[in-house]
C-alpha cells in the first residue's frame, strides 16, 4: 500500500464531525511556480477528487494536444485556460486524519495582485510557494510583505521545481536561507521550509525518496500543525447589517455574525448611529417547529433578528455590545497596499468598503512609505502601483470599525475607485466621531451672514493656521507675533493657544493617546468653526501624534494649513522654562518624546520655519506669504 492509498483509507474512515476546527489557507507565490500544481496533487492525494474527474482531464488534455497538468483542476475559467495563467481565487476543500481544510488559490501574476489579496483576507495560514531554480524573486517578497500587512502569522514556505535541480540540497538550504532573512525582517517566523517537487507528488503526501536528507513534515503534516486564527467566536460580537426585511408585521434585520455570539434577549448598540434594542426573536427559515425555536448564533452564521423596539437601522451599521461596540470612525490611521494605475496622493478621493458599509473617502496624508525588497520606510509623497504606505483615511461620514489587532473583521477594508478595487488595508488607530452623538433633535443653525459678505467685509478667507513642534520650539511666541501682524492689518484673527486652552474648554483632559486625541479635536472643531465664520484662528499646540493632526486636518478641510515650528532639541531645551525636557526619562524618538507621547515630525507641512535658524520676523513672513500664496491674503494687506 502507497503512502498515499494509506493517506485516503485513513480519511475514509475519518468521522463526519472531527474535534478540531476547519482551517482555510491561501496559497501564494511568483506566477508559474507552480501553485496550482501544488493544490492540483493536494486533490488527488488526500482523495478529495471526485471519481471520474482526473480521467476527464487527461481526456481533455490529449483533445487540445497538451500534456496533461495538474493545474487543470483548478483552470476553471476559458481565460486561464487559454492565457496558462490564473487570474481569479479558486476555493476547493478536502479533508487530513483530523480536520477540514479550505484551500484558497491566490493568483501570483503581478497583474491580479488584487484578487490574491481578497483571497489571502480569508486566511488563517499561507502556503508560499518559490520555484527551487528560480529562488526568490520580488513578487515572492511582495507576497510576504502582504501576508503581514494582513496579519497572517501562519506560514510554510514550498520549495517547489526540486526535481529540476536534482533535489539538491544546497539549492533548498540556500533558498531557504534567503527567505528566512526576509521573512525574520518582517517578524514572521515560518512555521516550516519543505522541499517538493509537486509534479511527482514528493513530500505532499507522500515523502518520496529523493529528500531522504530532510527530517521534516511533509505538507499535509505541516496544515495539520496549524491552528485556526483566533476563534471568531470568541472575539467581540459583530453582526454586519446587510438589509432589513419587513414581513408581515415583523421587521427583521439580516446581516451575517461575522465574530462574537448573540442571544434572545441581549441588548445590541449599532455603530454609527448609537441606536439600541434588545432581541426579540432570532428568525429562521424555514421557520421552525414549535417549541424549537433559536435562542442563540454564533460567528458564521447568517442572522435574521427582530428587535423589542421600533428603530431605524439600514445597511452597513453593526450591531455589538454596548462595552466591546467598535468605533464610530471618522479617520483611520492605516497600512494599505495600492493597485490603481495612477499614484496615490494626498488629496485623492476613494470610496471604502468595510463590512456592508460604503463611504466616500479622502486621503488626508501620506506618511510613509514601505519598500517590498529592502522593507525600509520612507518619506513619500505618493504611493506608487504595488507599494505598501502607511496612510491617514479622513471618511465622509463615520463607519464601525476595529482595528486588525482588535477585531480582523471589521479591521480590514477595500479602496475602490470608478467601481474598480484600487487597494486594501488594515486599520491601525481609529477616531471617533465624539461630536455628533447629540440627540438626534438638534438641528444646527446656519448663520445669517454669508462667507461671500464676510470675506467682503474683511479682505480675506477664513483659515486654520496650525503650529505644530516640539516643546520650547517656538509655537507660542509664532503666534503671538502672526496674530497682532494680522491684527495691525485689520484682518479678524484668534490665537488659540494649547496651555490656555487647558485651563478652559480642556481642563478636564490629560495627556493619554485618547485625551490628546479629544485635545486636538475639540480645539480643531472650534478652529474650523471660527474660520468658517472668516476668521483667521491661529493654533499653537504641540499635537506630537500624526494622526491626530491628520484629524485635526480632516476636521479643518481645505482651509486648514499645518505649519511645523521646527527646532533642534538642544535648542529647545535651553529656552524649556518648564523643565519637560530634564524631567523626560525616555530615549528620543523622532528627535523628542515629551512627557507621555512621542513627537512625530510632519512628513508634509503645508510651512516649516526654523526658528533655531530664523529670526522671528523671518517665520512670521514665512507663513504670511504661504496664505498669501494660498488666496486667503491678499499681499497688500500685510507689510512684511
Amino acid at each position: 500500500m502507497t503512502a498515499v492509498e494509506a493517506f485516503r483509507r485513513s480519511t475514509d474512515n475519518m468521522p463526519e464531525q472531527t474535534s478540531r476546527a476547519p482551517l482555510r489557507i491561501v496559497v501564494v507565490g511568483h506566477v508559474d511556480h507552480g501553485k496550482s500544481t501544488l493544490i492540483g496533487r493536494l486533490i488527488h492525494d488526500t482523495g478529495s477528487l471526485e471519481d471520474g474527474k482526473l480521467e476527464a482531464i487527461k481526456a481533455m488534455s490529449v483533445r487540445r494536444g497538451m500534456p496533461f497538468e495538474w493545474a487543470f483542476l483548478l483552470d476553471a475559467l476559458q481565460a486561464e485556460r487559454d492565457q496558462g495563467i490564473t487570474i481569479d481565487t479558486s476555493q476547493i476543500r478536502f479533508r487530513t486524519p483530523s480536520r477540514e481544510v479550505v484551500l484558497i488559490d491566490a493568483p501570483g501574476h503581478v497583474e491580479f495582485l488584487k484578487n490574491m489579496v481578497t483571497g489571502a483576507a480569508q486566511a488563517d495560514a499561507a502556503l508560499l510557494v518559490i520555484d527551487a531554480a528560480e529562488g526568490v524573486r520580488e513578487q515572492s517578497r511582495r507576497h510576504g510583505l502582504l501576508l503581514k500587512l494582513l496579519g497572517i502569522r501562519q506560514v510554510a514556505v514550498i520549495v517547489n521545481k526540486m526535481d529540476k535541480v536534482g533535489f539538491s540540497e544546497a539549492v533548498f538550504r540556500t533558498v531557504s536561507t534567503e527567505f528566512a532573512g526576509y521573512l525574520k525582517e518582517l517578524d514572521v517566523v515560518p512555521e516550516a521550509f519543505i522541499p517538493v517537487a509537486a509534479r511527482g507528488g514528493d513530500m505532499i503526501a507522500d515523502r518520496g525518496s529523493a529528500t531522504g536528507w530532510y527530517a521534516g513534515k511533509t505538507i499535509i503534516e505541516t496544515i495539520d500543525s496549524f491552528e485556526p486564527a483566533q476563534q471568531d467566536a470568541e472575539l467581540p460580537l459583530r453582526l454586519v447589517v446587510q438589509d432589513v426585511y419587513k414581513f408581515d408585521d415583523r421587521r427583521i434585520v439580516a446581516g451575517r455574525v461575522e465574530s462574537g455570539r448573540l442571544a434572545v434577549g441581549d441588548e445590541l448598540v449599532f455603530t454609527p448611529s448609537g441606536k439600541h434594542a434588545r432581541i426579540r426573536t432570532i428568525e429562521a427559515w424555514p421557520p421552525p417547529q414549535e417549541g424549537r425555536a433559536l435562542r442563540g448564533l454564533m460567528a458564521g452564521h447568517a442572522a435574521g433578528i427582530t428587535l423589542d423596539r421600533e428603530i431605524f437601522v439600514e445597511r452597513g451599521e453593526v450591531a455589538a455590545f454596548r462595552e466591546t461596540r467598535p468605533a464610530a470612525a471618522r479617520v483611520l490611521v492605516s497600512r494599505i497596499f495600492w493597485l490603481g494605475d495612477e499614484p496615490l496622493a494626498a488629496g485623492s478621493r476613494l470610496a471604502l468598503k468595510i463590512g456592508t458599509a460604503q463611504v466616500p473617502a479622502t486621503v488626508t496624508s501620506i506618511d510613509a512609505a514601505v519598500d517590498s525588497t529592502s522593507l525600509q520606510r520612507t518619506v513619500a509623497q505618493s504611493v506608487e502601483r504595488n507599494q505598501v504606505a502607511d496612510v491617514t483615511l479622513s471618511l465622509a461620514k463615520p463607519v464601525a470599525a476595529d482595528t486588525q489587532a482588535g477585531n480582523p473583521r471589521l479591521g480590514r477594508f477595500v479602496l475602490e475607485a470608478g467601481g474598480r478595487i484600487r487597494g486594501g488595508g488594515v486599520i491601525l488607530r481609529t477616531f471617533e466621531e465624539t461630536q455628533r452623538r447629540a440627540s438626534p433633535n438638534v438641528t444646527p443653525v446656519a448663520s445669517a451672514v454669508s462667507i461671500a459678505e464676510r470675506t467682503s467685509l474683511t479682505g480675506h478667507s477664513g483659515a486654520v493656521v496650525w503650529l505644530t513642534g516640539l516643546p520650547s520650539s517656538g509655537k507660542s511666541t509664532i503666534g503671538r507675533a502672526l496674530e497682532r501682524l494680522l491684527f495691525d492689518s485689520s484682518c479678524h484673527v484668534v490665537l488659540l493657544d494649547g496651555d490656555t486652552l487647558r485651563t478652559g474648554l480642556n481642563g478636564d483632559l490629560g495627556f493619554s493617546d485618547t485625551d490628546r486625541a479629544e485635545n486636538v479635536r475639540r480645539t480643531a472643531e472650534v478652529a474650523s468653526f471660527l474660520a468658517r465664520q472668516g476668521q483667521i484662528a491661529i493654533v499653537a499646540l504641540v499635537s506630537p501624534l500624526a494622526a491626530d493632526r491628520a484629524l485635526a486636518r480632516g476636521i479643518g478641510g481645505a482651509s486648514f494649513f499645518e505649519v511645523h515650528v521646527h527646532a533642534s532639541v538642544d535648542v529647545c531645551a535651553t529656552r524649556d522654562p518648564k523643565g519637560l525636557y530634564a524631567r523626560a526619562r525616555a530615549g528620543e524618538i523622532n528627535g523628542f518624546t515629551g512627557v507621555s507621547a512621542p513627537y512625530e515630525r510632519p512628513d508634509q507641512p503645508d510651512v516649516i520655519v526654523e526658528t533655531d535658524q530664523r529670526s522671528l520676523a523671518e517665520c512670521v513672513n514665512r507663513i504670511v506669504q504661504c496664505l498669501e500664496d494660498r488666496d486667503v491674503l491678499k499681499a497688500s494687506r500685510t507689510a512684511h
